[in-house]
């Protein structure tokens, strides 16, 4: 698992030497975003479920409930906590995006495979479910703020983007338990979908690569985030999860789902919608260097 999150963050600084030297950076990134968003990231989803062995069908509703609850609490603790956290109006909506998102497509993937065995990647893309639809509904709204038009925030075309197709499709395959899908469409699938994961830390890297070095140490408002965002949250949504009665596997699962760094989704919504990308980028950088200790403390003293 260390070597897990290692290789990632490895993949980190090669996005921030390519983005220093010119390789990456500007309408690259934005269009580089916008095909992880929209083709590799769905297509990841899909091959989780073509794997081989399929997962467990009897586990998609209660994961699908723990993560409703999850997501609803984290809503709450995005909306408010900030305002404590930092002075500056215009980081709150970054800030919350981070205490509530955490990088579960992009990370999450591997590390609850290293931990829980390759099959779990199909829970931590039902998981994933309502972690897509809160980031481009709730978390849409965080980033742009309250000064954006209505009409940009709650778009019904969300429920049809290609992420939630893609996790509609890879929840009826399980549920249907279809396992003869043909070579010809699983791999072509698996191949595009692993593009997935180094293309989004590329474009953590190249974000990276724009700011100073001071910014990159962070500052008081960035360690409160990061101490929320992998421990404080994570712990604490591990406990009610116990409290409200959950499997053991499922509540395990969704913990360290909700442990990972801050999502990649953050930069990339940013880079849309033309935001300042200084402040999200300082705060996934800090997580995602923390998190290759902390992720595993998490799994050695609570799961």
């Amino acid at each position: 698992m260390i070597v897990v999150m290692m290789t990632l963050f490895a993949l980190v600084i090669v996005g921030y030497v390519g983005g220093k030297l010119g390789y990456l950076g500007g309408d690259f990134d934005r269009q580089l975003s916008k095909l992880v968003i929209n083709i590799t990231c769905p297509a990841l989803i899909l091959s989780s479920a073509m794997t081989g062995e399929l997962p467990d069908r009897r586990f998609i509703l209660p994961l699908l409930l723990i993560s409703v609850i999850t997501y609803i609490v984290l809503a709450g603790i995005a909306f408010i906590l900030p305002r404590y956290l930092t002075k500056k109006k215009d980081d709150e909506g970054v800030l919350g995006f981070a205490l509530m998102f955490g990088n579960v497509g992009f990370m999450g993937y591997p590390v609850v495979a290293s931990i829980f065995g390759h099959e779990a990647v199909f829970y931590a893309a039902v998981l994933n479910v309502v972690n897509t639809f809160a980031v481009f509904t709730i978390g849409t709204i965080l980033v742009t703020g309250k000064s954006e038009v209505e009409g940009e925030r709650f778009q019904k075309k969300v429920l049809y983007s290609t992420p939630m197709l893609a996790a509609y499709l890879t929840m009826a395959i399980v549920a249907l338990e279809i396992d003869n899908i043909p070579e010809a469409i699983s791999q072509p699938l698996t191949m595009l979908g692993n593009i997935t994961v180094p293309a989004a830390l590329l474009i953590i890297g190249s974000s990276m690569s724009q700011l100073s070095l001071r910014a990159l140490l962070g500052n008081f408002s960035v360690y409160a985030t990061a101490l929320f965002r992998l421990a404080i949250l994570p712990i604490g949504v591990y406990y009610l999860c116990i409290l409200l009665g959950f499997s053991e596997f499922v509540v395990n699962i969704n913990t360290v789902v909700i442990a990972m760094p801050v999502a990649t989704y953050g930069t990339i919504l940013c880079l849309k919608y033309g935001k300042d990308t200084t402040t999200i980028t300082e705060v996934t950088f800090i997580t995602t260097l923390l998190s290759m200790v902390s992720i595993p403390l998490l799994v050695m003293f609570f799961l």
